[in-house]
């Protein structure tokens, strides 16, 4: 599994001295909590037959240095252990982020919002409990085997081993039949939560659509039965786990057993060789918690594995860009020069030799059948995807040279703009963070939602719930509208922000955008003709290709085709 990791291997070496440090730290941990119990036995005993101060002094003296040790080696351990800890898991969160938004529109494409989600919430906290469960307590209980079999030897090598195969019991045999036994049911769990984060995001966030098609059953059903599925598999993984460890702790109970009759042989039966014997046996117990753990985190070793594989599946595209220019003061015009896309070498063609020239404050729909490259088109105009001939451009210059900059002059405005659960002004104050409350309002004046915000219980500080779901649709596109008014960009793109809207606001929020966004550029891809008498242009691109090009006018007078399409839009035929 580590052969081809690129996501925990580095940072084993990257961080390799707070991992040394913790695992020592660890070690001296329990080291401490063995030596308490042997020099409180030893100083109990002792004490009994020989109530003299002096002669218990050191045990005593042992015992405060070790009962002080144990905590303060345990708290220092926590603490560097967790430090290093979040500082893979923070370097991870960092790169996985890069990964995603370097490849955003081949995820948007290709995966679910789930999916996503999993990434982030769930493989990553696996990595986590990776270090914290398995590696950890493994390697400290391996050390600690070391030690014990090391000391014992000073008396008796041929116990000693015996020692440490009663350890090895605890250290490897139990783990592996663990794992032996959970491993195709973890796997099934693994499938089973991803399954659930997919279904879970999908139905909540068509959450509006199961409601009025009133199919709320339906949406129980799809969004809990992966969940279900996960209880009832977690379930059974929890009564094995119980008779695996009340297994490993029957085990374990043979180690201070074993060492109760080596001692009695070693040292006799006096009064005084009684002192060593149950001091012995006494260090054991502590030493029990380092033990138990391992088989609980090696358990989860196929859970730890899919997560790691499902990282290690991520491989960001490379895409070198050309060298970043500062954003122009004003563009002029923006061209599309022969411009074909495709995916890769064996992928079909999506853009076949566009060719389009925007001038500044123009205004173009782009229509065309789902499915036709109208999406693609504008990720090519964005410096999302590069094409694979042809050139986009801003003014002559390659708008790949733009990317650092690209908010300075791109807006968009989507089917389905976020909102974060935040408040209202802020949800706008997005597009320009530095924006004044009195230049927020003027925005919702602008998109004609400043009564309605006003009417809220706490005005522009009103909460606004995840997604935006306290707000209709054209509400919610009106604020994504104020957003792009916000972040003045000279040239917006509208990927189709009707979907979904009833006529009557429909037609009410394509008025509002062409009035507020009556000196920006405008490409607007939409999926009928409605409102498109309010553009300079129209273009239907169908196969990759534009079909279809001109005036809304000078269309609807020379072309049959348009004028059919215009009215079956319309419902008149």
């Amino acid at each position: 599994m580590f052969k081809h990791d690129h996501w925990v291997k580095p940072d084993l070496k990257r961080y390799r001295w707070l991992l040394f440090w913790s695992l020592t730290l660890g070690i001296l941990t329990f080291v401490c909590a063995g030596a308490l119990m042997f020099t409180s036995g030893y100083l109990i005993d002792f004490s009994a037959r020989q109530p003299l101060f002096a002669a218990i002094y050191v045990p005593v003296v042992l015992t405060r240095a070790f009962g002080i040790g144990r905590p303060v080696f345990q708290y220092l351990e926590r603490l560097t252990s967790h430090n290093w800890v979040l500082r893979v898991t923070s370097h991870m969160r960092r790169k996985l982020y890069q990964v995603l938004e370097t490849d955003a529109a081949f995820w948007q494409e290709h995966r679910r919002t789930g999916d996503l989600l999993s990434l982030l919430a769930d493989d990553i906290g696996h990595i986590q409990n990776l270090y914290l469960r398995a590696i950890f307590p493994t390697v400290v209980a391996g050390g600690l085997s070391l030690l014990i079999t090391l000391g014992l030897g000073i008396f008796d090598w041929g116990f000693a081993l015996w020692i440490l195969l009663l350890l090895l019991i605890q250290l490897i045999l139990i783990p592996w039949w663990g794992l032996l036994v959970e491993k195709k049911r973890k796997q099934r769990q693994k499938a089973l939560t991803q399954q659930a984060y997919g279904d879970l995001t999908d139905a909540t966030l068509g959450l509006s659509d199961w409601t009025i098609t009133h199919h709320e059953q339906a949406f129980l059903q799809q969004a809990t039965q992966a969940a279900t599925a996960l209880a009832a598999s977690t379930h059974t993984s929890r009564k094995f786990q119980w008779w695996r460890d009340f297994c490993g702790d029957l085990a374990f109970g043979l180690i201070p057993a074993a060492l109760l009759w080596w001692s009695a042989a070693r040292f006799g039966s006096g009064q005084v060789t009684a002192n060593w014997i149950g001091s012995f046996a006494l260090v054991m117990f502590p030493l029990a918690m380092a033990f138990s753990s391992v088989a609980q985190g090696v358990g989860e070793w196929p859970t730890y594995q899919g997560a790691l594989q499902h990282l290690n599946d991520l491989t960001p595209s490379e895409r070198p860009l050309p060298a970043q220019l500062a954003a122009p003061t004003q563009v002029q015009a923006l061209t599309l020069s022969d411009v074909h896309f495709r995916y890769n070498d064996a992928a079909p063609e999506l853009i076949s030799g566009v060719d389009l020239r925007m001038k500044r404050g123009e205004k173009i729909a782009l229509l065309g059948p789902s499915g036709m490259g109208k999406t693609t088109l504008l990720q090519l105009v964005l410096g999302d995807l590069t094409a694979t001939s042809g050139q986009v451009l801003l003014d002559g210059q390659a708008v790949l040279q733009y990317q650092n900059v690209r908010p300075q002059l791109f807006a968009v405005l989507d089917q389905s703009p976020f909102l974060f659960n935040t408040s209202v002004a802020n949800n706008v104050r997005l597009g320009n963070e530095t924006a004044t409350d009195a230049e927020v309002w003027a925005a919702l004046k602008a998109v004609q939602l400043d009564q309605l915000v006003a009417s809220l219980p706490q005005g522009a500080d009103t909460p606004v719930e995840e997604a935006g779901f306290a707000f209709s649709g054209g509400q919610r596109q009106r604020l994504a509208l104020a957003r792009i008014l916000l972040q003045d960009a000279p040239i917006v793109l509208l990927d189709e922000p009707t979907v979904g809207l009833d006529p009557i606001t429909e037609q009410a929020l394509v008025a509002t955008m062409f009035a507020v966004l009556k000196d920006k550029t405008v490409l607007w891809v939409t999926h009928h003709l409605q409102g498109v008498d309010r553009c300079d242009q129209v273009l239907f691109l169908e196969d990759g290709h534009l079909t279809l090009q001109g005036r809304p006018q000078e269309l609807l007078a020379t072309s049959a085709r348009y004028r059919h399409l215009y009215a079956l839009d319309a419902g008149e035929i």
